[in-house]
């Protein structure tokens, strides 16, 4: 896999993180949105679709 292509991955990965993190944080803040733990596992669920095929070409 090509140097460009791990690092557009790594940027994406961190990115993600980044938003998984300010989703829970808003979920924590404010209860009647969701439970923090599945506002962050259907964020991770989006980021695992979106980088999947990605990584696999």
């Amino acid at each position: 896999m090509p140097k460009i292509v791990m690092l557009v991955l790594l940027l994406l990965v961190l990115v993600a993180a980044l938003m998984l993190g300010a989703m829970a944080y808003v979920a924590h803040r404010h209860p009647a949105f969701a439970t923090p733990l599945l506002v962050a596992a259907s964020g991770a669920a989006v980021l695992v679709a979106c980088v999947v095929p990605i990584a696999v070409s």
